[in-house]
């Protein structure tokens, strides 16, 4: 179809119809578009009576009255149903215009303008219907023309942006939006108009007169609108206030990040027990999730461990810092800048990294560590802050520190919403470093504990080499409850001790302390090996609290609650131990095992082994007895005793551990020192999962002339042999000084051996740092020490030897006893002789 007039002419919509009635009163013309609304061809309709054709019977003689008027030369207009071909009831209402017409003859003849009066009333209904969206449509309404132009504005647009809605024709969005949104906005017109592909919810913001210069959201769909003819003519856009909705869910998708904030805190923070470490966890949340910059300011008594109350403040006077007291910056974290956070807040000078500080009295950092209360912090001239909070960091009513979160220019300044979640990050922080420092404190004190019953400086023992190592697990573990021990047992033999206490903690290392304390004691007793470890099971079993099995028993205790305290009562510390007494007159030493990992022995020249000593049951356990082995050891061997700390780790077995330790043995000719360095340094010890002890001793034995070894017949005169034997050996040694005081205790002690005792008599003199004298018989009998009364001719014997020997005692042996004593050997000043008093106390 041509036409030179723009798309959507009213013609497109009403599509007019004509037909001319000849001088006949029959059909002589019939357009197309009287084709397309009557439903007939121009063949079936020229020629015929219109009236007959298309009008119902009953309106037909009317008809002809009308046809003939009409041919008369009178114009007329009106409503005429018409019926489709071979219908008996009419189908449609057409408005016809007759006009009176001449024919090429000069007769009457008559031209119809036909219009279909169902489209009249659907363009009724159309325009009711667009200018109820126009006028009464509660959302912006505009109507761009294919220019993008606006063609058309409701009320409801020109209340929002002012002046009548005529006024806002031939307007373009760039004169309602800002540049960047306005381009944005028409790309979106113009994609609409060319593709016809409807755009929704499409987001633009701007300001309207009137409005304060509030930024205001709007939410535009778009659609083309087409013309009768189906042409687009244009596009159609409305437009919903969305702000309200924006700042919803601006609100709503904040609260859900503070959330997830909090939450990623509560899994990040406190993983470490370690005070700089936790606070590094708190900016790794803080920063940049919640602000651009960061610091942890910490009391400098906090880290330093001094009980001092963190937080206190003393006189405002300048020697004390102006009221405040010192802090160390622990951490510091920016994502915009390197620069050290106070030098960009302003009102205090930059603060370094573990710079220890103060701030000034009047300051709002020191204030808000005063009041314990959240105070913002001034912006720095020219500075890249532009809002900072200084957040104390409060755990159990104490202030520990102080957090400082600052966001940069271009960021959301700080609300009342980001104050609480800065309170509430602060103080889950705060409580994890107070955790972390009461952990220290208490880790601390058992770790002095279990220090303090270490064996102190270097043990000496007789025919030992020894060195030991001891390193408690990391800040990150509780203490342990490993001990090692040198125990010096008369007749210069030696007591070595290796154990461990299950479990973690001060109770650990308190039981420990007790477990030690009953080695020693059973130790001087000169019990067997096998023995000590059966006492100290006894010992383990008692250690669980104020009552033992058998008391919690007797108490009667019922239900299940009072089970679960039954329980609490009755627990028993389990321990390992291995117990060896090594004897360097005959090199031989012999263990017992309660449940600890095997020595290990290196002989010269070979390679490293694992003992075979019976394991046997953990201490604490009971009823299993406990198996003696018996080793004789070569001189220049290597003994190692240790704990499953040194070997046993998460990344590897056990075996490959003992593998590696004893791989690590295989040079044993070095110092020993230098082979203990080797070990800890050679192994994974580092993974601080639990306390290492080693003690290492290297086997000398006593050289053949320190020791005197006699055998006497059991008859009077071996008293005055006895004599004569110990004379001649201090002779020989050069210990002339002890030669009387020797003399007089052998031959009591030999004496008492004839007197009470029974069989073969032995006397054994032993030189290493001190003197030792051993007297054997096959007597069980031991000797008790007694006072004399004044009457008694006898009984001074013991005395005598308690007053002139640095100790004396007496033990059992497979075949009978031996009793001994001790002298100190002389440093140049001679043996202190025994005063009168002392002497006159016996009789």
């Amino acid at each position: 179809m041509w036409q030179s007039s723009p798309p959507g002419s009213i013609y497109d919509y009403i599509k007019v119809a004509s037909f001319s009635i000849g001088p006949d009163g029959l059909v002589d013309q019939w357009s197309r578009r009287a084709a397309d609304l009557f439903g007939l061809t121009a063949e079936q309709v020229r020629g015929k009576d219109p009236v007959e054709a298309f009008l119902p019977a009953e309106l037909r003689l009317r008809g002809h009255r009308k046809v003939a008027e009409i041919l008369d030369g009178k114009e007329w207009t009106g409503l005429v149903p018409f019926r489709a071909p071979g219908g008996r009831r009419a189908h449609g209402l057409a408005e016809i215009y007759v006009m009176p017409s001449e024919a090429r003859d000069g007769r009457q003849a008559a031209l119809c303008i036909v219009v279909d009066v169902r489209a009249l009333r659907r363009i009724e209904s159309d325009l009711a219907s667009s200018q109820a969206i126009f006028g009464q449509s509660p959302f912006g309404f505009l109507l761009f023309g294919t220019d993008l132009t606006v063609q058309r504005a409701n009320r409801r647009f020109a209340a929002v942006f002012g002046g009548e809605a005529e006024q806002h024709r031939g307007r373009t969005v760039h004169d309602y939006l800002p540049r960047a949104e306005a381009e944005h906005l028409d790309a979106a017109l113009r994609r609409v108009l060319e593709s016809g592909e409807s755009v929704t919810d499409l987001q633009v913001s701007g300001t309207v007169p009137g409005g304060g210069g509030e930024r205001r959201h709007w939410s535009v769909n778009l659609y083309r609108v087409h013309g009768g003819s189906g042409r687009p003519i244009g596009v159609a856009g409305v437009g919903t206030d969305v702000t309200r909705r924006q700042i919803a869910a601006r609100e709503a998708a904040s609260a859900r990040r503070n959330l997830a904030l909090l939450n990623e805190a509560g899994a990040r923070i406190g993983n470490s027990l370690d005070l700089e470490t936790t606070a590094r966890e708190l900016l790794d949340v803080a920063v940049p999730g919640f602000c651009d910059l960061a610091s942890v300011d910490l009391y400098q008594a906090l880290l330093t461990g001094e009980e001092a109350p963190p937080g206190q403040f003393g006189p405002a006077h300048e020697s004390y810092g102006g009221g405040s007291a010192d802090l160390r910056r622990v951490a510091f974290a920016s994502a915009v800048s390197d620069a050290p956070l106070a030098a960009s807040t302003g009102g205090t000078p930059p603060v370094a990294l573990g710079e220890v500080h103060r701030y000034p009295f009047n300051s709002a950092c020191a204030t808000a560590l005063r009041t314990a209360a959240v105070r913002a912090l001034p912006e720095g001239e020219g500075g890249l802050v532009q809002s900072a909070l200084a957040v104390p960091m409060v755990a159990h009513d104490t202030v520990v520190g102080l957090v400082q979160f600052a966001r940069a220019k271009g960021s959301e300044p700080f609300g009342e919403r980001d104050r609480a979640l800065a309170v509430e990050l602060a103080a889950r922080a705060a409580v994890c470093i107070d955790n972390a420092r009461l952990y220290r404190r208490e880790h601390e004190r058992a770790l002095i504990l279990q220090r303090s019953l270490l064996p102190p400086g270097d043990p000496e023992a007789a025919g030992l080499d020894i060195a030991c190592r001891y390193l408690p697990g990391t800040t990150a573990t509780e203490v342990g409850g490993d001990w090692f021990d040198v125990i010096e047992l008369p007749g210069h033999r030696t007591a070595l001790v290796v154990g461990d206490v299950m479990g973690r903690g001060l109770r650990a290392a308190v039981a420990m302390g007790e477990l030690r304390t009953a080695v020693r004691t059973l130790a001087l007793l000169d019990l067997e090996p096998a023995e000590v470890l059966s006492a100290l099971d006894e010992i383990a079993r008692g250690l669980g609290g104020p009552g033992t099995r058998a008391q919690v028993r007797r108490s009667g205790a019922a239900g299940p609650d009072a089970a679960e305290r039954s329980a609490d009562l009755a627990e028993v510390y389990l321990a390992t131990c291995v117990y060896a007494v090594y004897d360097p007159v005959t090199r031989r030493c012999t263990f017992a095992n309660a449940g600890h990992l095997p020595p290990v022995l290196v002989e010269p020249g070979e390679e490293a082994l694992l003992l075979d000593v019976p394991p046997g049951m953990p201490l604490g356990v009971g009823g299993e007895p406990f198996e003696e082995v018996e080793v004789e050891l070569p001189e220049g061997a290597l003994l190692a005793l240790y704990t499953d700390g040194l070997v046993e780790s998460r990344d590897h077995p056990l075996d490959e551990g003992l593998h590696a330790f004893r791989a690590a043995l295989g040079d044993p000719g070095r110092a020993l020192e230098d082979v203990c360095d080797h070990v800890l340094t050679t192994l994974d010890t580092r993974h601080g999962e639990d306390d290492i002890a080693l003690l290492m001793a290297r086997i000398q034995g006593l050289p053949a002339d320190a020791v005197g070894d006699w055998r006497l017949p059991r008859e009077p005169r071996s008293v005055g042999r006895a004599r004569e034997l110990a004379r001649a050996q201090l002779d020989s040694w050069g210990l002339e000084a002890l030669v009387d005081t020797v003399e007089l205790l052998v031959s009591e002690l030999v004496t008492n051996a004839l007197r009470y005792g029974e069989g073969e008599i032995r006397l054994r003199l032993l030189r290493d740092r001190t003197l030792v004298c051993e007297v054997w018989d096959a007597g069980l009998v031991q000797p008790r020490r007694r006072r004399a009364r004044d009457t008694d001719e006898g009984g001074r014997g013991l005395q005598l030897v308690g007053l002139l020997s640095a100790g004396w005692g007496s033990r059992r042996t497979p075949r009978g006893k031996t009793v001994w004593f001790e002298l100190g050997l002389p440093d140049g000043t001679g043996p202190a002789e025994p005063t009168v008093e002392q002497l006159l106390s016996m009789f």
